[in-house]
């Protein structure tokens, strides 16, 4: 009997099931590939988050980048969340989804004028302002609107994150963020500025974040900012910390959890008497995805066997982008072992969901969950080889909703024209 990878996604009899639902039979009904949320998961995490950080005046911004789903994004809302966003997109979905624009903020070193605009109308919490020349922009649409735009200026301490080199954002050669011995000088020019407020400052080191010694130290590093900011007589209002606590892909993996974020963090932060900005992401609905796939083939080149399935790196591009290992899991448990690449249909050697993993003796036709999808999945996934991106379903204990419809060939085409 396999352990269960998290009290979410558990084997009943051999079979996995999704809270109280049976995959297998949401695999046969809705066909794959397609992603499985637990909403109690995503519930939990939220209260997890609340609860460690209840003691100090904190705003939970979750990261909209992380997966945009409507429903997913309703569930925030409707339990006092806020949004980090990080374009106009991710702004229109944050409003639909009923998030109130004192509990949005909004980073991104390339905003456009558009984009810009339309967050000055929204009357957004903050601008995470990343440059010199994106403040002075600001500035001058807020001119133009007849209004004044808050903003906070995004820091880069120079602090490894000790992850992936493609999503580490604070150190010093990251293009994200100003580097923290020159942001003194750049709040006393946003300060200089008509239509500007200034509110706050932040920082974000990177993502999937497995140690909170580097939290310690960039927090460590920007409170001696706000220190020094104070004294040159610029008040801040708010703290924003970013996200990037790291989810369990791995069995063995053991993440910090929110409360040992808020005990080691909290500290310093109380220090400086503002209020606190925190931006999970990955952390909120990681682990309360998983993306079903059917094995479609099984093919040997001697001593190299393949499990062919029918999903690939326009689903889930992780492991193609960073090598990033996803738990597989048999979605009905089998007695033999097997060592295979599972791979998909893409044509790019590099589609693959594993490489060299022991696997259950899968059949052609039988299912695997590829586990902690719930982020970075469908939100970086695509149309590749026009494939119809997959179909998303949201699990509340006995019951399923549909919450995104699996794209049709039809849909391909809609935005496309022929000139003749």
């Amino acid at each position: 009997m396999k352990q269960d990878f998290n009290e979410y996604f558990v084997y009943k009899n051999g079979e996995l099931y999704c809270e109280n639902v049976s995959l297998k039979n949401l695999a046969e009904k809705y066909k794959t590939p397609v992603y499985v949320y637990s909403k109690k998961a995503i519930l939990d995490k939220i209260n997890q988050y609340k609860e460690a950080f209840s003691s100090y005046d904190t705003l939970i911004c979750y990261a909209v980048k992380a997966n945009p789903n409507l429903s997913i994004l309703k569930i925030m809302s409707d339990n006092d969340i806020g949004c980090d966003i990080v374009s106009g997109g991710e702004l229109y979905k944050a409003k639909k989804a009923g998030i109130p624009s004192n509990k949005i903020v909004y980073a991104g070193v390339g905003k456009t004028d558009f984009e810009i605009e339309y967050a000055i109308r929204e009357n957004i919490l903050s601008f995470n302002v990343e440059s010199e020349m994106e403040l002075d922009v600001i500035n001058q649409i807020a001119k133009k609107l007849g209004k004044k735009a808050r903003v906070s200026i995004r820091v880069n301490p120079d602090v490894n994150p000790k992850t992936h080199p493609y999503i580490s954002t604070g150190m010093r050669k990251s293009k994200f963020g100003i580097d923290i011995d020159k942001a003194l000088d750049v709040y006393q020019k946003a300060s200089k500025l008509t239509n500007i407020e200034i509110v706050g400052i932040h920082c974000h080191i990177g993502s999937q974040i497995m140690e909170i010694e580097p939290y310690i130290e960039a927090i460590e590093k920007t409170a001696k900012l706000i220190s020094k900011l104070k004294e040159k007589g610029i008040n801040l209002e708010y703290f924003d910390i970013g996200g990037g606590l790291g989810i369990k892909y791995k069995p063995e993996d053991n993440p910090p959890s929110p409360k040992e974020f808020a005990d080691a963090i909290l500290p310093i932060v109380k220090g400086t008497n503002l209020k606190l900005i925190i931006e999970p992401g990955r952390s909120m609905v990681g682990e309360a995805g998983v993306l079903l796939t059917q094995v479609i083939f099984l093919k040997d080149k001697g001593d190299k066997h393949f499990v062919i399935v029918d999903t690939g790196m326009n689903d889930l591009v992780r492991p193609a982008m960073y090598n990033a290992y996803h738990h597989i899991l048999p979605v009905v448990e089998k007695e033999r072992k097997i060592i295979a690449d599972i791979v998909g249909p893409i044509c790019e050697t590099g589609d693959f969901l594993a490489l060299d993993r022991e696997i259950d003796d899968v059949q052609r036709g039988d299912y695997l969950a590829v586990m902690s999808a719930g982020a970075y999945g469908s939100s970086m996934s695509s149309n590749y080889n026009l494939r119809p991106r997959a179909m998303e379903v949201l699990v509340d204990e006995d019951k399923v909703y549909v919450i995104r419809e699996r794209e049709t060939y039809d849909y391909l085409t809609i935005p496309e024209l022929i000139e003749n």
